[in-house]
């Protein structure tokens, strides 16, 4: 029986959604954020020694942590490869926006939680103008036109392609789904990048994606 220990609001939400196209046995270990910190709970650490989610355990093997390479795992051994493409040029497209989400795009969405966060955390009053004055001049001149300039990137992409792979859903769908929830609520809109906007709205259409819902509880980006 394959385990996932799933954290609220995190990564573990697309490994949810692909255990639900598969339509593979298996069980939750939820772990809730701490309400101040939104950090993972010293629990999980238990699990695997980075304390983060995902994590997955099948029997006796292993944990099994990074959605990457758990996509991989659950895809190839619990899934005969069902979601990778068997055209040569799609699958290494899927292999490509596999790598890209963690790889690429998410540092840049960190980047912008973590700034922000600075401008609004609590500080001495003579030190939050300098505070503030920093990390809006970092994002302006570094974090926002990196981030522009991926986002811009999947926007065409998504223009010209039903799924990230081609026209069928692959392994980069349940990686780069995440990356793209947390960019609709905290970095873009449905006006400004409606391909990005509709492709989460047809995700998060699907009957497994529902079931996902169901099975992890509350999720912010949905």
């Amino acid at each position: 029986m394959i385990t996932l220990h799933h954290l609220n609001n995190s990564r573990s939400q697309r490994i949810l959604w692909l255990l639900e196209e598969l339509g593979i046995n298996y069980q939750i270990a939820l772990y809730e954020r701490d309400k101040q910190t939104l950090l993972a709970p010293p629990s999980l650490k238990a699990i695997h020694p980075l304390g983060k989610a995902p994590v997955v355990v099948d029997g006796e093997q292993p944990a099994l942590a990074e959605s990457g390479l758990i996509i991989e795992y659950l895809n190839e051994v619990k899934g005969d490869n069902r979601f990778m493409p068997q055209d040569a040029e799609a699958r290494w497209q899927a292999k490509y926006w596999l790598h890209y989400a963690e790889g690429s795009l998410m540092p840049y969405l960190l980047l912008t939680l973590v700034f922000n966060k600075i401008k609004t955390s609590p500080m001495p009053f003579f030190v939050k103008p300098i505070a503030k004055g920093i990390a809006n001049k970092v994002m302006a001149s570094f974090v926002q036109p990196n981030l522009d300039t991926h986002l811009d990137y999947i926007e065409r992409h998504l223009g010209k392609n039903s799924w990230f792979a081609g026209e069928e859903l692959s392994i980069a769908d349940f990686q780069m789904i995440f990356p793209l929830e947390a960019a609709l609520s905290r970095a873009i809109s449905a006006e400004s990048h409606p391909n990005i906007a509709a492709y989460v709205k047809k995700v998060q259409a699907r009957d497994a994606y529902k079931r996902a819902l169901e099975q992890g509880g509350p999720y912010d980006y949905a």
